[in-house]
């Protein structure tokens, strides 16, 4: 039972870099700003923001905290804590509703991966050259049509991930995290600049930053909500496992904030290399996942240096969903470890293996498969709707249940040792009164749609 908690992150950097990693995902990136602009720019940046740091650390440190008293993948360490404070290990199935959403979002998640890694390619190779909308929207289709492209690209994502996995935590994740993550910055802050000369800046802050209080209303304020849960990626299982190998020298609320903060202005640099050039080049704003594959070829195609901007921002891209990618792989690979005594190599094997079979009903979804559904849905909004609308809220509403409800006062006191006796009882509260409900609502809304 001590495969999870048989490694340590070795400094706080790598930690950070890990968990910063796997919260910005390809979905944080191109749909913060979106969201942004469509609920009143920097008035819903605002709402954003006290939604991640009411709502988001506090259930983050419950999660890391479970991890490291717990010292073992998500189920298990949810049964050790909760034994520890006198109460069944049953708890552990909420740890397992964690394992159960990564292992569903990753089968959806690969393949998308896999045409980011493709795109990544078509860039180096063509750059997009002379690409018309028609021309994009025809490239697009033709990728979805293609089983066994996307099957290879697939497989790729998913080999560079095992790969990681299977090093280990300091020998690969940690060695990938602490190259990637900063190469993911290095990228974005170069792209970001690179949009101040080449025109459509002025545009895409005003669309960021620009206050528009009208559309502030109960609408606004869940999508904040809904944002700051699932873009700081808790209930996955990740963040519980990565707290499992936080050594107790590191303050689990300073590394909270830092996550936090970083994962935010990740969010907003994202918006300030994708939208300048849909701004400048006439292009919808709202666009949806359509706006990286169909929409911005377009405009790599048209503006100076595109061949150049489109390799960096399909890598960039990649770094995200490859590090989004570990972290949901790693809490899985840590459960079999924990629950089999197998060792990581073969576990690594195992998981990876298993998502890369499952991922080619995926893939068919989008072409021969497409009238198959299961309720109604084809199989990836199934899985979609199963994960995101269920599993995730369902799970950090009972996470932050149990760090406010049944694991005793003493043992998170024991964990926060960093915060003072008010941050200690302002964190307390938000986590008995203020997640539980707002989690609540986030459910119901989801289901209700």
């Amino acid at each position: 039972m001590a495969t999870a908690g048989a490694g340590q992150w070795s400094s706080r950097f790598a930690f950070i870099m890990a968990s910063v990693g796997f919260a910005v995902g390809l979905g944080n990136i191109w749909r913060f700003p979106y969201v942004t602009g469509e609920n009143g720019g920097a008035a819903f940046v605002l709402i954003y923001i006290a939604c991640a740091f009411g709502i988001g650390v506090p259930i983050l440190m419950a999660e890391l905290l479970i991890g490291r008293r717990g010292q073992a993948s998500p189920p298990h360490a949810m049964a050790n804590v909760a034994q520890q404070s006198g109460r069944s290990r049953q708890w552990q199935w909420v740890g397992g509703m964690g394992l159960l959403a990564a292992y569903t979002i990753e089968i959806v998640y690969a393949a998308i991966v896999g045409w980011v890694l493709w795109y990544l390619f078509k860039a180096v190779t063509t750059g997009f050259a002379d690409i018309d909308g028609a021309a994009a929207n025809a490239e697009f289709a033709a990728v979805l049509d293609d089983n066994l492209g996307m099957v290879f690209w697939t497989l790729m994502g998913l080999a560079i991930t095992g790969l990681i996995i299977y090093s280990g935590i300091k020998d690969g994740i940690e060695r990938a995290v602490s190259v990637m993550m900063p190469l993911m910055f290095l990228l974005l802050l170069g792209l970001a600049g690179y949009n101040v000369f080449a025109g459509g800046f002025g545009e895409a802050v005003a669309w960021l930053f620009t206050p528009d209080f009208s559309k502030i209303g109960p609408a606004t304020v869940l999508a904040a909500i809904g944002q700051a849960f699932f873009s700081i990626g808790v209930a996955m299982g990740g963040m519980m496992i990565y707290g499992s190998y936080l050594p107790r020298t590191f303050s689990i609320t300073g590394s909270v904030f830092l996550v936090v903060i970083v994962d935010t202005g990740v969010a907003i640099l994202a918006g300030l290399v994708i939208f300048p050039a849909v701004f400048n080049n006439g292009l919808d704003p709202a666009a949806g996942p359509g706006l990286i594959f169909q929409t911005l070829p377009v405009a790599f195609a048209q503006m100076p240096g595109g061949h150049l901007f489109s390799i960096l921002f399909f890598l960039m891209l990649s770094v995200a969903g490859i590090t989004s990618m570990v972290g949901l792989v790693e809490c899985v690979n840590a459960w079999l470890g924990d629950r089999f005594e197998m060792p990581r190599h073969h576990s690594a094997l195992l998981v990876v293996g298993s998502i890369a079979v499952l991922s080619v009903l995926s893939i068919m979804s989008y072409n021969v498969m497409s009238e198959f559904s299961l309720g109604g849905k084809n199989f990836n909004d199934a899985m979609d709707y199963f994960s995101n609308q269920i599993m995730l809220p369902v799970g950090g509403f009972l996470i932050a249940v149990f760090a406010g409800w049944i694991m005793k006062r003493e043992a998170a006191r024991d964990e926060l040792t960093s915060l003072n006796a008010t941050g200690f009882k302002i964190w307390y509260f938000l986590i008995r009164f203020v997640v539980p409900p707002a989690l609540l609502i986030i459910f119901v809304m989801g289901v209700s749609e």
